[in-house]
C-alpha cells in the first residue's frame, strides 16, 4: 500500500497570500494513500527539510509531495533531503502553488480548492512513480574546439591549462580568426596583433594542445563525453615537417596577382602562400585553383627553389579519426560586402569598401603598410565618409538585428583616419549610438570632440560618383531632416555581422540548432548561456551572436569552465528521466514493430536499431532502442510512436493518465 507524504510550504506570502495553506495540507491529508500531510512556512529551510527527512522515517513513506514554488528551483533540494532520508529521489514530487496558483489567481475559495487539485494529481502520480537511477557516462577527457579565432584561441587554452587534452580545429591555413586582421581594438586602441600574437603562439606550443590548420570537421557522432570526430586535413601540397617556413617559394612564385583574403581583397598573394607575416603555423600553402602547376602541368618553379624539397604536388586529404568528450563550437563570423548594398554602388566603386577591408588599410601588415590610401587610385583621401548600420536593424534587407559593434569600430575607424590624414575630415551616418560597454561611451564622445568627427544623424540613401568625387546623399535628422550631401574620397560601410555561410551545415553535423538568421542558438539565453540543446557540445564567440572581443572571450572560458567541470569526473551522472522501449522478457515480446518512425524524429539522434535473434543466430525482428547516454528525455518519440512501445521514464503514460483522472 502506499505511504504518501504531502508538505505545503507558504512560501511566505508568496503561496500563503492567496492559498489557505493550513486548508491544503488539511484536505489532502484525507486522499487515499496519504498518512501523513502538514504545512509550514519556509520548507526549504533547514527545519523544512528536517519536517521531510523526519517524517520519511518515522512514517515509512514511499512518496513525497511538496506543494511549493517552481520545481525547476527547489525540486533538487528537495529530492536531495529525500535521499538523505533512505528514500529514492525520484520518489519525490512537486506542486508547484506559486506559479501555477497563487501567482496567477486572487485570494478567495476557488483558489486553495485549485491547490487541492494540483496536489490530488500529483499524489495520483507519485503513486505510481517507480525508483529511478542516475545513468553514468564514460567521459573522454579530450575537448574539440573548432574554430581558430580568438574564441577558440582562449577556449582552448584555458581547457589545455587545466591539464586536459585538446584538438583545436581550424579551416584556415593560420589561427588567428577575424582578430589578426584588425589594426587596433577599442577602446584602448591597443595593436590586436600585439595581444594576439603571443596567444597564438602558446597554441602552438602548447603540449595539451593538437593543432589541424587548413582542415575542417567532416562528420561528428555519438553523445556526451563519447564523442567520435572525423577531421579532413586538407592537402597544403606541403610536407610540414621538412618545410621551415623561410617563404623562398612564395616570392618566386609567378602567379603574383591573386587578391588576398585576409587583406579584404584589398591587396595580392600568390599561388603559394602564407595569409600573413605572424600566421601559425607559419607554413604555406598551395591554392590549387590557381597554382598553375595544377591548372596546365607546368611550372613546378617553388620546388626547385626550396632548399628542404617540401613540396608534395600529389599530397591528398586526410581522414583523421578522433575521440572526444565535449565539442566547443567557435567558428566565428562573416561580413556582408559592398556589393549587398546597391543604393551604395551595386559594389562598383573601389573606393566604397567595408569596416573590414578599412581594418587593412590602417594596419602596418595591410596592403599600403598602415598608408591612408584610398583603392581605385593610391592616393590620400581628404574626405571620408562612414556609415553604420549598413544593413544591420534593417528589415528591408532581411536582417533585424543589431551588429552590436559597428557603433564602436566606426567611431575607432574615424579616429584612425584623423590620426593618420591630420588635415582630413570624417563624417559619420547613425542611426543611433549604441555604446553598451565599460569606456565605451567616453570613447565614442573622444572621437566627436577630440578628434573633430562630425556625427550626422540620419541615414544615407544613395551614394554616387560625379567629377571623380563619390556623392553621399542622406539626411540629418537632428536639423529638421535637413538634406545633406557630401563629397567623399572614400566611404566606409559599418556592414552587418553575419552568420558563416556554411553555419546552417555545421549545425547539422553537430545536431545543434539554430536561428532565423542562421546563428547557433543556445540552449537557454539566460541560464544556459554557452550550452546547446545537444549535451555536451558548447558555443563561443560570435558564430552564436554578433558580440565585441571582450564578450567573446569570456563567453569562451566560459564554455571551457563547462567543458573543465565536464571533464572533473571520470564518469558523468545524468538523469535518468529518459525514454526506454517496451522490452518484456524474452525480448521478442516488445511491442515494437520496427517502423522506425521515432528514428527520423528524434532531434538527437538516440533512436538504434538492434536485432533480435534467435538461439541459432537467425535474425527474427529489428526494433528500437534507445541510446540513454544520448535521449535528452524531450518525448517527441512518445508522441509519434504509433504502437505506444515508448514511455518517458518519469512520465510514462500510466502516470500521465492518473494525474489526467484525478482531476
Amino acid at each position: 500500500m502506499p505511504r504518501i507524504g504531502v508538505f505545503v510550504c507558504h512560501c511566505g506570502e508568496n503561496i500563503a497570500g492567496t492559498v489557505d495553506a493550513a486548508a491544503v495540507a488539511q484536505a489532502c491529508g484525507e486522499l487515499p494513500g496519504v498518512v501523513h500531510s502538514i504545512d509550514y512556512k519556509y520548507m526549504c529551510s533547514d527545519p523544512g527539510q528536517n519536517l521531510i527527512k523526519e517524517a520519511v522515517r518515522e512514517k515509512r513513506l514511499t512518496g513525497v509531495v511538496v506543494a511549493a514554488c517552481s520545481p525547476r528551483m527547489h525540486e533538487p533540494t528537495f529530492r536531495r533531503a529525500c535521499a538523505e532520508a533512505g528514500l529514492n529521489p525520484y520518489l519525490c514530487e512537486m506542486a508547484n502553488l506559486r506559479e501555477h496558483c497563487s501567482w496567477v489567481h486572487l485570494r478567495e475559495p476557488a483558489t486553495t480548492e485549485k491547490a487541492i487539485d494540483l496536489v490530488r494529481i500529483l499524489v495520483e502520480k507519485v503513486k505510481r512513480n517507480h525508483p529511478l537511477f542516475p545513468i553514468s557516462v564514460p567521459v573522454t577527457k579530450t575537448a574539440l574546439v573548432l574554430g581558430g579565432g580568438i574564441a577558440g584561441i582562449q577556449a582552448s587554452l584555458d581547457i589545455a591549462n587545466a591539464g586536459h587534452r585538446v584538438v583545436l580545429v581550424e579551416r584556415d591555413p593560420s589561427i588567428g580568426g577575424h582578430m589578426a586582421q584588425l589594426s587596433e581594438t577599442f577602446p584602448t586602441l591597443d595593436c590586436s596583433q600585439c595581444i594576439l600574437t603571443p596567444r597564438m603562439v602558446e597554441v602552438a606550443q602548447h603540449p595539451n594542445i593538437t593543432l589541424y590548420t587548413y582542415s575542417e570537421l567532416e562528420k561528428l557522432e555519438g553523445f556526451i563525453g563519447n564523442f567520435k570526430a572525423t577531421i579532413r586535413k586538407k592537402a597544403r601540397s606541403i610536407d610540414e615537417k621538412l618545410c621551415t617556413g623561410c617563404g623562398l617559394c612564395t616570392t618566386k612564385c609567378p602567379t603574383k596577382k591573386i587578391p588576398s583574403e585576409f587583406n579584404a581583397g584589398l591587396g595580392l598573394r600568390t599561388a603559394i602562400y602564407v595569409p600573413f607575416p605572424q600566421a601559425v603555423p607559419n607554413k604555406p600553402v598551395i591554392d590549387r585553383a590557381r597554382c598553375t602547376f595544377y591548372k596546365n602541368g607546368r611550372c613546378k618553379l617553388c620546388e626547385k627553389v626550396c632548399p628542404t624539397k617540401a613540396l608534395r604536388y600529389d599530397q591528398e586529404d586526410e581522414l583523421i579519426e578522433l575521440e572526444v568528450g565535449a565539442v566547443v563550437v567557435a567558428t566565428g563570423y562573416d561580413v556582408k560586402g559592398t556589393d549587398f548594398f546597391p543604393e551604395y554602388g551595386y559594389g562598383k566603386y573601389k573606393d566604397v569598401i567595408t569596416g573590414l577591408q578599412f581594418e587593412r588599410l590602417a594596419s602596418a601588415s595591410g596592403p599600403t603598410l598602415g598608408v591612408m590610401k584610398r583603392p581605385s587610385d593610391g592616393q590620400t583621401p581628404e574626405t571620408v565618409v562612414f556609415i553604420a548600420c549598413a544593413g544591420s536593424r534593417d528589415p528591408a534587407k532581411g536582417i533585424n538585428y543589431c551588429s552590436k559593434i559597428c557603433c564602436m569600430y566606426t567611431a575607432k575607424h574615424a579616429m584612425l583616419y584623423r590620426h593618420k590624414v591630420h588635415g582630413g575630415k570624417a563624417y559619420v551616418f547613425y542611426m543611433d549610438i549604441r555604446a553598451g560597454g565599460k569606456m565605451y561611451e567616453e570613447f565614442v564622445r573622444r572621437a566627436i570632440e577630440e578628434d573633430e568627427v562630425d556625427y550626422i544623424r540620419g541615414r544615407v540613401s544613395r551614394i554616387y560618383q560625379r567629377d571623380g568625387k563619390l556623392i553621399v546623399k542622406g539626411v540629418d535628422t537632428l536639423l529638421n531632416a535637413r538634406p545633406i550631401e557630401v563629397e567623399a574620397d572614400m566611404v566606409v560601410l559599418a556592414t552587418a555581422m553575419v552568420a558563416n555561410p556554411d553555419a546552417e551545415e555545421l549545425a547539422q553535423k553537430l545536431k545543434v540548432s539554430y536561428d532565423g538568421d542562421h546563428f547557433l542558438s543556445e540552449a537557454h539565453p539566460k541560464l544556459r548561456p554557452v550550452e546547446m540543446n545537444t549535451a555536451g557540445v558548447f558555443v563561443a564567440g560570435a558564430c552564436q551572436a554578433p558580440k565585441d572581443i571582450p564578450e567573446t572571450v569570456a563567453q569562451a572560458s566560459g564554455a571551457a569552465s563547462k567543458v573543465i567541470g565536464l571533464f572533473s569526473k571520470d564518469e558523468l551522472s545524468r538523469e535518468p528521466v529518459v525514454a526506454v522501449v517496451n522490452r518484456t522478457a524474452p525480448p521478442l515480446w516488445s511491442t515494437c514493430v520496427g517502423c522506425f518512425l521515432c528514428e527520423s524524429a528524434c532531434p538527437y539522434q538516440a533512436i538504434e536499431r538492434e536485432e533480435i535473434k534467435s538461439r541459432d543466430g537467425k535474425v527474427l525482428k529489428t526494433v528500437a532502442k534507445i541510446n540513454q547516454g544520448v535521449c535528452q528525455g524531450c518525448g517527441t518519440c512518445v508522441a509519434l510512436c504509433r504502437t505506444k512501445s515508448i514511455d518517458l521514464q518519469g512520465f510514462t503514460n500510466e502516470q500521465v493518465y492518473a494525474e489526467l483522472v484525478a482531476l
